[in-house]
């Protein structure tokens, strides 16, 4: 399998321990994560031609990567 970049432990590779309790204390927080880690592979699917889309598409792809990132990061900078 191929790497896949902008994992969420390489985003914030000093929070791996905080989003594993988070993941395992905060069922919100889990969902993000999920849903961050869908988002992305779909991202990366399109990036590599796997699964082409629209360009448009793609960008809107990319601002709610983006958007859950930003939450997460939130969650994580309060944890």
């Amino acid at each position: 399998m191929s790497h896949t970049p902008h994992e969420l432990s390489e985003e914030f590779p000093d929070k791996v321990e905080a989003m594993q309790a988070l993941k395992a204390s905060n069922a919100h927080f889990s969902r993000l994560a999920d849903e961050y880690h869908e988002v992305n592979r779909a991202v990366h699917r399109a990036e590599t031609n796997v699964e082409p889309m629209e360009e448009l598409a793609e960008v809107e792809l990319r601002k709610k990567r983006a958007a859950l990132k930003d939450e997460i990061w939130g969650m994580l900078a309060n944890a």
